[in-house]
Formats: structure tokens, C-alpha cells, sequence
């Protein structure tokens, strides 16, 4: 098995970096961009507010270190992104370190990569969410706590406990749920009691508990002391309750109203597209190490690990059986679904087992990697026809995966699946992102307000989405909304849509046209979208009128 050189991974950080003055896409990218302007405005980090009101939704870490960047590199693409890019590369490493405790360097190495140039990778680092700072704080927790495990050093315990705060302080108890449950297996087929028995736990959880103060002052301060607030439409709202038991547990039990109806399977279908190209190996490694476990009678020898294995089970059950689910939920698991894969193809390519799963296994990467290369190539020539310059580069992409496909040379599926994903996120990054987000009102007329400096007090949108977050964040200004047609009487400059011109010329307004362009929910693409002979009949025109008189 080929050893992995460290360039790879300069190269994948680099094109995790391409990405970082990408406009942000509606929904909750933008929305957690807005908040963490508005921290590093306000100063108000213990408590949260989004346009000024109670934020009572995800716990405040992301806001935290995503406002002190904004604070120093400014209200930008790079200023919110740089904190979660750096997470991504964390839980890369921490995923190399953890698998090297486990097995060995060369495995650790394509752990590590198999990880980095998976699909959901790339589009945590572009469409931000707070699962890409959760991974890093829990992979790393497992680093730390199976180093201690083995040296039994208190720096570990205390970098261990710390990351599972700070992964608590982003997502909640997820992050201290999955470390139970990987050792809580792993002790368990062991019958490591003492492990599992250690009064060692408590002083865990009181360290863990200590790191939480922060968090839950400021909760207790702007919900507990204040049961008169009107949260989520109910009062006497507790904000300790809700992060760390309502948000959480209450999705398994019925006590929180989110109910999108997912699914026990709708994670595992996220993961088909989200762990591309690596899925089927995965589900390979999946029923391979379940039967191991069968034949040894559920019973492990110290050398054998069921950590990830047994940790990606049972998280996954307690996961699935939430009422809400959303794809990148799943995304937290990902670096023990990579240690599994990298730990099969070193049984398949280095000690030559698996030869007749590995005979159906490669063609199948072959057609999947190939049908990303082409379809690479459609939104270069047809989807968001582009320059020479990028057909040019996706086809010299295209001939060195080629000639690696064709090459004898050792660990050739890790390279062309490799350099597959590396090729179609380049297009992704530099291309169809830019391409794509040319649609999005909100952040192209935020990003000419701020550039024409038009006053916050004399600037609204008028019937049009409400939750156009980007509006406010490149604008760096909260910019006011209203369906009433009296907006038009208090403010210079609206943004508006078809039905709120035809109003506003019902109702007689003078106006001149400061920006008109066209504009689609580009978070939910069509077919009649991404046809170009198609794409003007889903478009929606936009203006930004200079309201006279």
C-alpha cells in the first residue's frame, strides 16, 4: 500500500482555500454569518441575538470564533469561512492521529485523504454549517481519549474533556454522546470493566461540566432569568433545557415540535452522495467487520478495534431515530466511516483478501467516478458554459485520470479516486459556485449596498423573502422588511420583486431603477434550472429602486 506524501494534503487544503471568497448560500450559512457579525458588533458573546432579538436555536461556539475572525479580517467571505476551513483541516489530522493509535501510519495516511476529498468535505467548507466545527472537536475527542487510554497522561485528559466541551458548546450533547458510545463498544467487546467502571469518569464529567460555565451563564442570563420571553411562540422557555436535553433527546422522545418525518434510512441515503466516492467500500467494511464480530462471538482481543465500527452503529441509531434529521447530520461520523474504508483496502491491496469483493468493488468506482468527471464536464460546456481556460483544465484533468486508470501501478483505485474528486471540486470551486451564486439576490444587492454605502434607516425590502440573511451580512448593516406599501413613504431605496413593482406603481411612487438582475433559490436547484434552454422560465426578476420625492 502506497504511503501517502504529505503534498497531497497541501494540495487538498488548497483547494479548500480556493473556495473561502465564495458568496455564502441561503439559508444557514448566511443566517450563522449574520449572527456573527452581529456578535463582533454588539460584543455580546455570552448572549445571542439575531436582528436584535433572543437567538435560541444552536448553541454558540461557531458564533464565538467565527465573530472574533470576522472582528479581525472583516464582515467577508474569508472572515466568516477561515474558522470552519481550519476545523475541517483539524479533523483531517486528528482523524491521521487517531487511526494510527488504532492500526498504523500507512493506513492513518489514506484515512486522513479518504476523508479529505470526500464529497460532504468540500461542501462543509463552502456551504457552512456547524457540523464542520463539531467533527473536528470530536474526532479530535477520540484522539485524545484513546491516547490517554494507552499513556495514561493527564494532558490528554484534559485536551479530551476540553474538546468534548467545545464540541457540546457547538452542536450539544452529540459531541459527548459519540465518544460514549465508540469506547463505551470498544471496553465492552473487550470486557475492559475497569475502563468502563473508572471512577475517573466523574472527574471527566466535572471538568466537561467546568468548561460549560460560559455557555450556560449566558443561556440562564437571557432565558431562565427571563420566563416572561416570547420563545419559539411559548414563555417560560428554558435555554439550559433546551440545549441540553430539548434540542437533543426531545426529537427521540416527541417533546420538541421539529418533525420533518425523515426517515430511519434518510441518513444512510445522504451518505450515498455525501461519502462519494468512498460509500461503497464503506458499506463493504460495515458488513465485514459486523460479521467478524459475529464469528468471534462478540468478544474482542485487545488488538482488535471496534471503536469505529460500533461507534458509527449506534450513533447512527440514535441519529435515525430523531424526527428531525437533515443530510449533513451524519457528517459527524465521517471520520470513523474513513478509518473503516482506509482499514479495508489495506486488507484488499496489501494482504490480498477480498479478491472477488474487490473485482466488483472497482469497476463500480470506476463508473461513479467517471459519471463525476462527466458530469464536471456538462457544467463547463452546458449547465454554466465556461471559459477555454477552465474546459481546457477539466480536460487535462480527465486525460491524467485516464492515464491513471490505465497505469499498473500499486493502490490504483486510492489515486484515480483521488484525483477524480480533487478535478471535479476544482470545478466545483472555481466554477459552478461563482456561476451559481450570480443567482442569489440577497448577497449580490447586499454586497452593492455596502459598496454605495446606502443608509441602513432609508434602505428595506418590500415583499420579498424574509429570510434573506445574506442581505444583512454583505451589507454589514440590518436592513429593515415590510409587506406594508407604507415603506415606500419612509425609505429611499427598496428591494423588491415583480408583484411589489406592480404595487408600487399601482400606488403612483416615482422611482428610478438602481439595480435590476435575476434571481433563484439557488439552495434548491431544478432541472428547468440548470437547462439553459429552460432557465429564463424559473427566473424571478429583483430591483433595487431609488424611491423620488
Amino acid at each position: 500500500m502506497p504511503k501517502i506524501p504529505s503534498w497531497i494534503f497541501i494540495l487538498l487544503a488548497v483547494l479548500y482555500f480556493m473556495g473561502i471568497n465564495i458568496d455564502m448560500m441561503e439559508v444557514d450559512a448566511t443566517q450563522y454569518a449574520e449572527i456573527s457579525r452581529e456578535m463582533a458588533e454588539t460584543g455580546s458573546y455570552l448572549e445571542v441575538y439575531q436582528y436584535g432579538m433572543d437567538y435560541l436555536d444552536k448553541p454558540p461556539f461557531l458564533f464565538w470564533v467565527s465573530s472574533l475572525s470576522i472582528s479581525v479580517f472583516g464582515a467577508n467571505n474569508f472572515g466568516f469561512k477561515l474558522p470552519s476551513i481550519l476545523f475541517a483541516l483539524l479533523a483531517i489530522y486528528a482523524t491521521y492521529r487517531l487511526a494510527r493509535l488504532l492500526y498504523n501510519d500507512s493506513i492513518a495516511r489514506w484515512a486522513a485523504l479518504i476523508l479529505g476529498v470526500c464529497q460532504g468535505i468540500f461542501l462543509m467548507t463552502n456551504d457552512i454549517r456547524t457540523d464542520t466545527i463539531l467533527m473536528g472537536w470530536v474526532v479530535t475527542a477520540l484522539w485524545m481519549i484513546k491516547e490517554c487510554e494507552i499513556k495514561r497522561r493527564w494532558q490528554f485528559v484534559l485536551l479530551g474533556t476540553l474538546s468534548i466541551a467545545c464540541g457540546m458548546m457547538t452542536k450539544g450533547p452529540i459531541a459527548l454522546i459519540v465518544p460514549l458510545l465508540c469506547f463505551g463498544t470498544d471496553w465492552l467487546l473487550k470486557r475492559k470493566w475497569k475502563q468502563i467502571f473508572s471512577p475517573y469518569h466523574l472527574i471527566d464529567m466535572v471538568l466537561i461540566g467546568i468548561m460549560l460555565i460560559p455557555m450556560s451563564i449566558g443561556l440562564y442570563q437571557q432565558f431562565d432569568l427571563h420566563p416572561e420571553k416570547v420563545v419559539n411562540g411559548e414563555t417560560g422557555v428554558s435555554g439550559l433545557r433546551f440545549f441540553y436535553w430539548s434540542q437533543s433527546f426531545g426529537r427521540i422522545t416527541g417533546e420538541s415540535p421539529w418533525n420533518n418525518g425523515a426517515g430511519f434510512e434518510f441518513l444512510f441515503s445522504s451518505m450515498l452522495w455525501a461519502f462519494l466516492p468512498w460509500m461503497f467500500f464503506f458499506i463493504a467494511a460495515l458488513i465485514i467487520n459486523v460479521k467478524k464480530l459475529i464469528q468471534n462471538r462478540f468478544k474482542l482481543s485487545e488488538n482488535q478495534e471496534f471503536l469505529t465500527t460500533g461507534g458509527f452503529i449506534l450513533v447512527y441509531i440514535a441519529l435515525g431515530s430523531s424526527r428531525y434529521q437533515l443530510p449533513h447530520y451524519i457528517f459527524v461520523v465521517f471520520p470513523l466511516a474513513a478509518i473503516m474504508v482506509a482499514n479495508l483496502l489495506h486488507d484488499m491491496l496489501v494482504l490480498g483478501k477480498y479478491k472477488k469483493l474487490y473485482k466488483v468493488l472497482y469497476p463500480v468506482q470506476v463508473f461513479s467516478l467517471g459519471t463525476l468527471l462527466l458530469g464536471a464536464m456538462l457544467i463547463l460546456t452546458i449547465v454554466f458554459p465556461g471559459n477555454i481556460s477552465g474546459i481546457v483544465f477539466c480536460l487535462t484533468g480527465i486525460i491524467i485520470w485516464v492515464y491513471l486508470l490505465r497505469k499498473s501501478m500499486s493502490g490504483k483505485v486510492l489515486w484515480i479516486s483521488v484525483c477524480g474528486m480533487l478535478i471535479v471540486n476544482a470545478v466545483m470551486s472555481c466554477h459552478f459556485y461563482p456561476s451559481l451564486l450570480e443567482y442569489q439576490a440577497s448577497s449580490k444587492t447586499g454586497e452593492y449596498i455596502k459598496a454605495h454605502n446606502l443608509p441602513k434607516d432609508s434602505t428595506a425590502m418590500y415583499h420579498m423573502e424574509k429570510r434573506a440573511h445574506a442581505l444583512h451580512f454583505y451589507a454589514n448593516r440590518i436592513l429593515r422588511i415590510s409587506d406594508s406599501l407604507s415603506i415606500a413613504d419612509s425609505c429611499r431605496y427598496i428591494l423588491t420583486n415583480d408583484e411589489g413593482r406592480r404595487k408600487i406603481d399601482s400606488a403612483g411612487y416615482a422611482y428610478t431603477i438602481l439595480k435590476q438582475d435575476k434571481m433563484f433559490d439557488v439552495s434548491k436547484l431544478t432541472f428547468p434550472f440548470l437547462s439553459l434552454a429552460t432557465r429564463h422560465t424559473v427566473l424571478k426578476n429583483y430591483y433595487l429602486l431609488h424611491m423620488k420625492g
